[in-house]
């Protein structure tokens, strides 16, 4: 089978499309430490994951399958917490993937839980979360959700309408509690990330706006319900965010809305919630800065804009999703066809695809991808790694370099997958979505089970 082969480099720019990928790196069985789970090595040219080879996890588990790294998870969970100290807190932003046992992990290590949905909710309560511990966000909660959350007693609401704060008031009073309240504000700050993960510009459908004076009324009607315990404001600027700049613009407009709560009604804002959207490694070209220096950064963006306003420190929360488990996770691929394409490049057809990583197609998303099977001494080769969709957008990794002696039944392993992967995932094509696997000291166990034909087929009851 004839390859298009790369041994010293990228082909001329006239052939490659206009969005070409760098050369290919000097060994392709290297393993980029930002970007692989911290407990991934090479064993003889395989990967193995937490111990684990990758041959054992697909024969036993299957592929595709994600493979997520406990120890790895916990550790950035620790980072975090000392990063940002005692009188800060931190809150797993479960929207990036949420199961049981990772929501048991995080907590464990001391986070608190952020949920967007009644099932992310159920999920958190059903691990046995503490429900002081967890933080309820969305644009359009539902009732029934609003309700639940009251009744057991959750440790924040986020508001995000006026709707909802009516909403809100009613059940809390039906139930007799006095749920604590952050307001979320859009700040108008452009975050330099793709559109649809900027969450801050005044042109989309979260949180009360600055400029427009709603984020001023909306805490004037929280503070007028006595069914409500005003906690503070919540600022949410988007994701895969690699500087602390946008936090600043955002910070300084929060802070001088909290100066004019101080002003009009006399109370001081306790706590001031950043959000999340701390960026991280998909590609050797990514520089996510390090947790301590993020920490640092925000501490002193928040100190300094509180001193010029006079107004007393609040407590910092911030919600890393992304940050604790995208780096934690790879997904094992099994190669299916290998197809030339008129000398451009090689397409690698793969058993998963954009049921398993809707990224690519919704994000132009990135990723690294090697050869995990088996060691390869044969030169690069500028590839595509596509699913088995019906439809021409079914990529999972743009442009990466694989082995030109790559074959049908190698395994790929495409890293940094823990966030908004699984979560994502769809039965497109009706594909049963696959399993979560977690890996620890040379054991491995199915945290979530794959589906089955006899799954989608049980839901179809006409």
């Amino acid at each position: 089978m004839s390859r298009v082969a790369h041994p010293a480099g990228p082909r001329h720019a006239d052939v490659l499309p206009a969005d070409h990928p760098p050369a290919p790196p000097a060994d392709l069985n290297a393993l980029h430490p930002a970007i692989w789970p911290r407990g991934a090595q090479r064993r003889g040219g395989v990967l193995t994951l937490g111990g684990v080879d990758v041959r054992d996890l697909a024969a036993e588990f299957g592929t595709p399958v994600f493979v997520t790294d406990e120890q790895d998870v916990r550790e950035r969970c620790r980072e975090y917490m000392d990063a940002f100290g005692a009188d800060a807190q931190v809150y797993y932003a479960s929207k990036a993937f949420c199961s049981r046992a990772v929501l048991r992990w995080v907590t464990e290590e001391g986070l608190g839980v952020d949920v967007c949905t009644g099932g992310e909710l159920e999920t958190a309560l059903s691990a046995g979360v503490d429900p002081a511990m967890i933080t309820l966000h969305g644009n359009n909660k539902l009732p029934a959700e609003l309700a639940r959350a009251v009744a057991v007693g959750i440790g924040h609401v986020v508001v995000d309408s006026y709707e909802e704060i009516a909403r809100l008031a009613y059940y809390a009073e039906q139930a007799g509690a006095r749920p604590r309240v952050l307001v979320r504000v859009t700040t108008g700050v452009e975050a330099h990330t793709h559109e649809f993960m900027a969450t801050a510009h005044d042109d989309q459908k979260f949180g009360f706006s600055l400029a427009s004076g709603a984020a001023d009324e909306a805490v004037r009607r929280v503070l007028a319900l006595p069914q409500f315990e005003f906690a503070g404001l919540h600022s949410h600027i988007g994701s895969q965010i690699f500087d602390t700049a946008g936090f600043e613009v955002a910070a300084h407009r929060v802070v001088e809305l909290a100066a004019r709560i101080l002003a009009e009604h006399g109370v001081v804002v306790a706590e001031l919630d950043l959000g999340g959207g701390f960026g991280i490694a998909y590609t050797p070209e990514d520089d996510p800065p390090e947790v301590k220096s993020l920490a640092a950064g925000l501490r002193a963006i928040v100190t300094a804009q509180c001193a010029a306003f006079g107004l007393p420190v609040p407590r910092l929360t911030i919600e890393p999703g992304r940050g604790i488990v995208g780096p934690s996770t790879v997904t094992l691929y099994e190669v299916g066809t290998i197809k030339d394409v008129d000398g451009i490049r090689t397409y690698v057809s793969v058993d998963g695809g954009m049921s398993d990583n809707i990224r690519t197609a919704l994000y132009d998303a990135a990723y690294t991808c090697v050869l995990a099977s088996r060691f390869s001494a044969a030169p690069a080769m500028l590839s595509r790694v596509v699913g088995r969709h019906c439809e021409s957008g079914d990529i999972v990794v743009r442009h990466c370099y694989l082995p030109s002696d790559l074959a049908p039944g190698d395994l790929l392993a495409v890293a940094a997958t823990g966030a908004y992967c699984w979560s994502l995932a769809s039965n497109y094509n009706h594909l049963p979505r696959p399993g979560v696997v977690a890996v620890g000291d040379g054991s491995a166990r199915e945290i979530v089970r794959r589906e089955t034909l006899d799954d989608l087929l049980r839901l179809d009851v006409g």
